[in-house]
């Protein structure tokens, strides 16, 4: 198979994840005990034989540089390839980015290799595993320009999705809808685009010259509609989580308690990597109660717990319960308090006898580092 390089967005749906993202880029947002949202990208591209690849940021990548260090654990540590961050003004721009397409021309120096002949490109808030030889094998096949990942949609949704097509024979797109409802058997983007490079370069150059800076609406949509530009679908199937926003990443860390969903993630025959830590063991203390929770090692267990999520470090005091919740990293969590439906960032501390509650709809959270 040519050469593919892959290019990832770090910052893209910052602002939707609020307080989550207060500190830290949505790539390095913490996910299912023990992973962070770009462990899954980075392990696709590496299972996918892609080890040259370029992490565009914009801003608060100091935690995704110290998660990601040498990329060893992804077998990404390599002399020739690996991963490159891409920060703003590094090309000579004198701002940052405003949307996908103008972060990509701030990365041309970047792309416009020609030891390669094709770029994967992806956000980090869908969560999948999924490799891409054979997309990008059916991407040379049928000649296009863009190949988008999408997923196929079985009945009408209830939430737009940046990106919706209508296709015809081939999977050749002929409708593209912009921030849309999806209708049953049309297919919702995944945010994952297989080009080209030689295309995506040209194109790079002359949207910039017209001021465009959205990679939807200003490049394929238009360009689609101009008839400049060919388009197809490569349909994917399987558990895809899209953490666009604080419910669903919520929801989309409660959907792991189901194995059906663990299990396509995790049960493949690609592994997803992460950062290794060697910690001991999680201590279950008598007269605790763990039901179904995901709870990663070197956490203290005295209270009883149910239907959550538990990240390194963590304690639960004796006589606390937490019932439907995201705990992260180094929490501590007093004796006798009450956790409904909470996302506790990393390294709180929860005071004895505090009460906290929110809704699956609405969670509550509080931020890192903070006591309660």
């Amino acid at each position: 198979m040519k050469k593919a390089m892959g290019i990832i967005f770090s910052n893209i749906y910052d602002s939707t994840l609020g307080q989550l993202t207060g500190q830290r880029t949505v790539a390095s947002l913490p996910f299912g005990g023990r992973y962070r949202q770009v462990d899954f990208v980075l392990s696709n591209y590496s299972n996918s034989g892609i080890f040259k690849i370029g992490i565009i940021t914009k801003y608060n990548y100091r935690s995704l540089m110290d998660h990601l260090g040498s990329c060893s654990d992804w077998d990404l540590n390599r002399k020739n390839e690996g991963v490159v961050f891409l920060p703003p003004f590094a090309s000579g721009n004198t701002g940052i980015y405003k949307g996908k397409l103008e972060a990509l021309y701030s990365a041309k120096h970047f792309i416009d290799n020609p030891d390669y002949e094709y770029v994967v490109v992806c956000d980090s808030t869908v969560l999948c595993n999924f490799n891409f030889r054979p997309a990008i094998i059916k991407h040379i096949e049928s000649g296009s320009d863009v190949t988008c990942l999408a997923t196929k949609c079985k009945k009408p949704t209830e939430k737009r999705n940046p990106l919706v097509m209508k296709t015809g024979r081939g999977h050749r797109v002929s409708e593209i809808r912009i921030n849309a409802l999806a209708e049953a058997g049309e297919y919702e983007g995944m945010g994952m685009f297989i080009f080209t490079r030689e295309k995506l370069v040209e194109a790079l150059e002359e949207q910039n010259s017209k001021g465009q800076v959205h990679l939807e609406r200003d490049y394929l949509q238009r360009c689609f509609n101009e008839g400049t530009l060919k388009i197809t679908v490569y349909p994917v199937e399987g558990v895809v989580l899209r953490n666009e926003d604080v419910p669903s990443f919520y929801a989309n860390n409660m959907a792991l308690l189901d194995k059906k969903v663990r299990d396509g993630l995790f049960a493949g025959e690609d592994p997803i990597y992460t950062k290794n830590r060697d910690e001991a063991p999680t201590y279950y203390c008598p007269g605790s109660s763990v039901k179904n929770c995901i709870v990663a090692d070197g956490c203290v267990m005295e209270g009883e717990t149910e239907n959550s999520i538990y990240f390194r470090g963590v304690t639960v005091g004796k006589g606390s319960q937490v019932k439907d919740s995201i705990i992260m990293q180094g929490t501590k969590i007093g004796k006798n308090a009450r956790l409904t439906c909470v996302i506790l960032d990393k390294n709180v501390t929860v005071r004895d006898g505090a009460v906290l509650v929110g809704t699956p709809e609405h969670p509550l959270i509080v931020s890192k580092g903070e006591t309660v």
